[in-house]
């Protein structure tokens, strides 16, 4: 249910036009001023302001910073509805932070259209929002049970982006594959603690086990048909796979494993010898890079190897901001590292 939207003017009139306008499409609340404005805001979380100019005390100028700087209400949307007409006036009110400046007298139709553009605008805002939590927490539910992991997905979903960018590709699919990382491991929901925390080398039993994660996370994750996921779904199926076709777990080779899944398979496997695991310590970068190089035209495709190599610095310098990560850090700090 959308959260209402505010009106605020020292008018009564002009309230009254509004709510004759909004009215019937539109829960609305009122306010006389600025510091009740304010309240309101703080109170009901309106999804919108519609908010007057010229008042007394505080005038909407102010109201607006106030608003903003506040992080309870910095982001509802503000439209100033004003009878100040000049060009510096509307450019001070969205210097401000207004993100629509409307004229009184009002139009009803103006009025209306601002309103479900910019409430429109809230609705698909709010949208993604909660598909990134969706992403976030399925990255995080595959490393549940993987404690010693730390902020292993993030890391990796990093250095998969950068990877993707050398190669050729677009900001937005570079962007797509760094959310799309963060799930390769969610079939480790699955897979038994004792598997997964065992301090020694897996037995053959075992190992057919774990393989199953990668099935298991792409049944789950192709469920969905948005692009990001179904992306996810390929490299969480086929990131285990190696270019010479002795990888699991349906032993592709070459381009028959999707882009996507071989730059992540590289990426994984670099980070998971640069850091702490249950079974291992970190090896040195010579260890590492030469591991890499060794794998180049059986694990990794050698064009990979190449560009990754060729961008060594810029990784090691998202290793060393991953690093800094408390590992205790909450998800949504990681987040915000990540965007």
């Amino acid at each position: 249910m959308t959260n209402p939207i505010l009106i605020v003017d020292d008018e009564p009139k002009n309230l009254a036009a509004l709510e004759q306008i909004l009215g019937c499409d539109y829960d609305l609340i009122f306010a006389r001023n600025g510091d009740e404005a304010i309240a309101a805001a703080h109170k009901h979380a309106p999804s919108l302001i519609l908010l007057d100019i010229k008042m007394p005390g505080k005038d909407g100028y102010e109201v607006c910073r106030e608003l903003k700087a506040d992080k309870r209400t910095e982001a509802i949307p503000v439209i100033f509805v004003t009878g100040l007409a000049e060009v510096d006036d509307e450019a001070a009110g969205f210097a401000v932070g207004a993100v629509d400046y409307i004229i009184k007298p009002v139009s009803p139709a103006i009025v209306s259209a601002r309103v479900h553009t910019h409430l429109s605008l809230v609705h698909a805002s709010t949208l993604e929002q909660s598909y990134l939590d969706a992403i976030y927490m399925l990255g995080e539910a595959g490393h549940h049970h993987d404690t010693d992991t730390g902020v292993h997905i993030w890391r990796m979903a990093a250095y998969a982006g950068a990877l993707a960018a050398v190669v050729g590709w677009s900001a937005t699919r570079c962007k797509q594959i760094a959310l799309a990382a963060l799930m390769h491991d969610t079939g480790k929901i699955g897979i038994p603690d004792g598997i997964l925390k065992k301090p020694g080398k897996l037995d053959a039993d075992e190992w057919l086990i774990m393989q199953q994660h990668a099935r298991m996370g792409h049944r789950i994750l192709a469920r969905s048909n948005a692009p990001v996921f179904q992306m996810a779904a390929e490299i969480a199926l086929r990131h285990h796979e190696k270019w010479d076709g002795s990888g699991y777990p349906d032993g592709l080779a070459g381009d028959a494993i999707p882009e996507s899944a071989r730059i992540v398979a590289l990426a994984d496997v670099f980070d998971a010898l640069t850091t702490k695991r249950p079974y291992k310590a970190p090896w040195p970068l010579d260890q590492v890079m030469a591991t890499v190089r060794k794998g180049s035209g059986s694990h990794f495709e050698p064009r990979l190897v190449d560009a990754f190599v060729s961008i060594l610095p810029h990784i090691l310098d998202i290793k060393a901001t991953w690093d800094a990560q408390d590992d205790t850090a909450e998800p949504s700090d990681r987040r915000k590292a990540n965007e």
